[in-house]
C-alpha cells in the first residue's frame, strides 16, 4: 500500500513538506517499505488518508535512504514503524502513556484509531497546544520495551 502514499527519500523533500504544510497535520511514517509492521501501518494510512484529507497530509519516509539520516537521528528512530506529527512546521507531541511523547511507535490497531489520533492532534494544534493527550484507551496503544545500556 505504500505506493498509494508519497514516499520521501531526501532531506530536502522532508524539509519542504514540513515547511509547506499549512493548517494541516503532517503525518510522517518512518520505516521500510518491505517491513511487515510497516506494511500493516501503510495499509491503515492509505485507507485513512482520504478521510483525514481535510485536516491532515500523510507521507512515508524511507529510513534506509542515506540522505534522511539526519531526521532518523534527530527523532531517535530506533524502532519501526515510528510516526511523527507536525502542524505548521511545529513538531507535535502526544502523551500516550508511553515513555516517548515525540512519536508514535508501532502500527495502529485499526483505521479509526489513526483517525482519532490525528483529529486529537489537529484540535489541540488549533488551540495552540504542542502536546496533546492520546484519545485511545491504553489497550489499543502499542507496547514496546525501551532498552537502556549503562555507559
Amino acid at each position: 500500500m505504500s505506493y498509494l502514499l508519497t514516499t520521501l527519500t531526501k532531506k530536502k523533500e522532508i524539509d519542504t513538506i514540513i515547511r509547506d504544510t499549512i493548517d494541516k497535520v503532517l503525518v510522517l511514517r518512518f520505516g521500510r517499505a518491505m517491513d511487515a509492521l510497516c506494511l500493516q501501518l501503510d495499509d491503515i494510512l492509505a485507507k485513512s488518508s482520504r478521510d483525514v484529507s481535510k485536516f491532515a497530509d500523510v507521507a512515508l519516509v524511507d529510513i534506509d535512504s542515506e540522505d534522511v539520516q539526519v531526521y532518523v537521528k534527530y527523532f531517535d528512530i530506533t524502532l519501526i514503524p515510528s510516526t511523527v506529527f507536525f502542524f505548521n512546521a511545529h513538531h507535535m507531541k502526544m502523551d500516550s502513556g508511553t515513555a516517548d511523547h515525540t512519536k508514535w511507535v508501532g502500527a495502529f490497531h485499526r483505521k479509526q484509531d489513526f483517525i482519532d489520533v490525528v483529529e486529537a492532534i489537529y484540535r489541540g494544534a488549533m488551540k495552540g497546544k504542542l502536546i496533546v493527550n492520546c484519545p485511545l484507551p491504553p489497550e489499543r496503544i502499542p507496547k514496546y520495551q525501551l532498552l537502556y545500556k549503562d555507559v
